[in-house]
């Protein structure tokens, strides 16, 4: 009996034991496990912090980039030179940086210093240049990158060029208000592109546009633009545009072909892209990226649409809902820049495509009259120039004769017939007092479109370039009402500058330093009188600084423009119709070589390409000394504002040091 309880009692002891050893077991697995889990978690939170710091960083340093660009997009967007650059960064490197922006951003005390690195000057129209960026987190927010904080540098490598602007992809282009006013269909016929920096309004009827229309928003003007068009015009189906186009209503010679995918390749395809441009199609779509076809575009996107006439149901699809943007003007203020232009230009150009010989090949620029007194041609500028004011009418029998950019410092007035390829750059007014054409002018009919091309290189090509205004008929003659209140406030619009300047209206009644008014030349009125003549065609590229506009139509039979008008206002009044505009398509970029068929040497735009981005690391700095606190130069990183300067004192110097530093810690980057 004994014996039996003491097993018992052993047996009992010993399930004890092993119970406590069990517990003990799980309650080590549980805090190994606890603290495995605790280093995990811990881990995990160091990643995402240092994910998290990266991230800022980066987008710290793209601030950076982003700050510098607008800086350094604004002085050549409003100057369009490259002078201010020159002087502002020549000479910028990675020890001696130039253009300095910093500042202080987010709620994690985020900051940014940027600076470019290197400039190079290219050719005459390019300039390539690094920015530097650096963004870090400021723990202690003490405008100091301390040790331990996390950082981020990069550099970036950006284009900025003078190119052919993009604005004579266009038959008309106003910078400011477009308006079409009191035309149907068959009275305004547009065979092109037209396009507004601000709305686009067609009122009292709805013209033929074949081609595209853009509005674009715009806060710079005054009143603001919110970028609208208000009516869908009329626009012709593909067969009615064929059936057209092989007529000879309206000279069909200068039209856009219609597309035809067994001339100019099926959609899509590389042929296709050659001429996708060039050519017209009603249907629009989106192809490779990029709309194809007559579209309307605004502030709520691009659009395919079809009105056949006034009465029809207007159809509208979207194609792209991005709102569209403004397009930089060139800008014509600096006249020396077209002095020096005319005074330095060659033709370069010894061949045609088609292989034959260019007879300008080498030569300067140079306009001709025909001087009936001595029987002959005579030149009437030097080296490109002429000083004052210039009378050029041409015959069929004695055209005027161009070659490359002429630059007239003053006035212009042209009328009659033209030879040759070239532009007139004016430091005051066009005046156009008759019909201008062409001796030779382009035929864009043909089966072959590379044979078109070959032939429509050789013929004539007029570009007029005005610093002061392109004006139609006899400024003497103008009305107070037809056309002068189309040229004066508040017709005109005033804007603002890239810094935020005013820049009032054109007013065509204020008196220049010529004492003339701004609408009428400098050439005596007896002489405009007995030379003006009614305007109803006019062969030529024509840009203007300021007002495109007049009276156009008086001697009947309407006006037909062979070319484009590019203005910030426009005031055309027409006194008979129809009014045609037909695109001459051989000043558009070509797909395959990104130059234009015909070189005019026309008025360039400021444009800006981000080419490349190199990351040099993230991290936490370490070893840094001096202090990074701006000292007493202009680049300091403290505080909410943000500073640009040229690079000197000391603060720069502990930038060199940090960059110096950065280098090291992460290795022999340079480049």
């Amino acid at each position: 009996m004994k014996l039996s309880i003491l097993h018992r009692i052993r047996t009992r002891s010993r399930r004890r034991g092993s119970a406590l050893v069990t517990t003990f077991l799980v309650m080590a697995i549980l805090a190994v496990s606890a603290v495995v889990y605790v280093d995990y978690a811990t881990q995990t939170m160091r990643e995402s912090r240092r994910s998290t710091d990266d991230v800022l960083t980066t987008n710290l340093t793209e601030a950076g980039v982003q700050a510098e660009l607008r800086a350094l997009w604004r002085i050549f967007k409003e100057d369009q030179t490259f002078e201010e650059f020159d002087d502002l960064l020549v000479g910028a490197s990675k020890t001696a940086p130039k253009g300095i922006v910093a500042n202080q951003i987010g709620p994690r005390n985020g900051r940014y210093a940027a600076a470019v690195i290197t400039y190079v000057n290219s050719d005459a129209y390019t300039r390539l240049i690094t920015i530097r960026s650096l963004g870090w987190l400021d723990r202690d927010n003490d405008g100091v990158l301390d040790n331990g904080e996390p950082r981020k540098l990069v550099d970036v490598a950006t284009t900025f060029s003078l190119l052919p602007s993009r604005v004579f992809d266009y038959t008309y282009f106003v910078n400011n208000y477009g308006w079409m006013y009191g035309f149907n269909q068959n009275t305004l016929i547009v065979n092109g592109d037209m396009r507004a920096n601000g709305n686009f309004d067609f009122q009292g009827g709805s013209p033929t546009v074949n081609g595209r229309v853009v509005g674009a928003p715009n806060s710079k003007l005054d009143p603001a633009a919110s970028g609208i068009i208000n009516s869908a015009p009329v626009k012709q189906t593909d067969a009615s545009y064929l059936t057209s186009y092989n007529g000879t209503a309206g000279m069909t010679t200068r039209w856009r072909q219609p597309y035809n995918p067994a001339i100019h390749g099926a959609i899509g395809s590389a042929e296709f892209e050659n001429w996708r441009d060039l050519v017209f199609e009603s249907d629009a779509q989106a192809v490779n990226g990029r709309p194809f076809g007559a579209t309307l575009s605004d502030v709520n996107g691009t659009q395919a649409w079809s009105r056949t006439s006034p009465s029809s149901t207007i159809t509208k699809t979207m194609i792209d809902s991005e709102s569209t943007k403004e397009l930089v003007m060139p800008d014509l203020r600096d006249l020396n820049r077209y002095i020096s232009l005319s005074q330095n230009y060659v033709d370069n150009k010894a061949t045609f495509s088609d292989g034959s010989t260019n007879p300008n090949y080498g030569q300067g620029a140079k306009l001709e009259v025909w001087d009936s007194s001595q029987g002959r041609y005579v030149r009437v500028d030097t080296n490109g120039v002429v000083n004052g004011s210039a009378v050029l009418i041409g015959t069929d029998a004695h055209p005027i004769r161009i070659t490359g950019p002429v630059t007239v410092t003053q006035d212009a007035v042209l009328k009659g017939t033209v030879q040759g390829q070239g532009t007139i750059y004016t430091g005051r007014n066009v005046h156009v007092v008759g019909s201008l054409v062409y001796k030779n002018p382009p035929n864009f009919k043909g089966s072959n479109p590379a044979t078109v091309e070959a032939t429509v290189e050789k013929a004539d090509m007029l570009g007029l370039a005005a610093r002061g205004s392109v004006l139609f008929g006899n400024p003497n003659s103008y009305g107070a009402t037809y056309p002068l209140y189309y040229m004066t406030p508040p017709f005109t619009k005033g804007r603002y500058d890239e810094n935020g300047n005013y820049i009032p209206p054109f007013n065509a009644n204020q008196v220049d330093s010529t004492g003339r008014k701004l609408y009428q030349s400098v050439i005596s009125d007896s002489v405009m009188n007995s030379i003006a003549e009614g305007v109803n065609q006019v062969d030529a590229i024509m840009y203007t600084n300021n007002l495109g506009g007049g009276q156009v139509g008086t001697g009947g039979s309407g006006l037909t423009i062979n070319g484009s008008l590019i203005s910030k206002d426009e005031a055309m009044v027409v006194y008979s119709l129809p009014l045609r505009l037909n695109y001459d398509n051989r000043i558009r970029e070509r797909k395959a070589t990104s130059q234009p068929l015909i070189d005019l040497q026309l008025p360039r735009a400021p444009t800006l390409i981000r080419n490349s981005w190199q990351e040099w690391g993230f991290g936490n700095t370490t070893n840094l000394s001096p202090a990074f606190t701006g000292g007493n130069g202009t680049f300091a990183p403290a505080g909410p504002g943000n500073g640009t300067g040229n690079g000197q004192g000391n603060g720069w110097g502990f930038f060199n040091n940090l960059l110096d530093a950065l280098l090291n810690l992460f290795g022999n980057l340079n480049h």
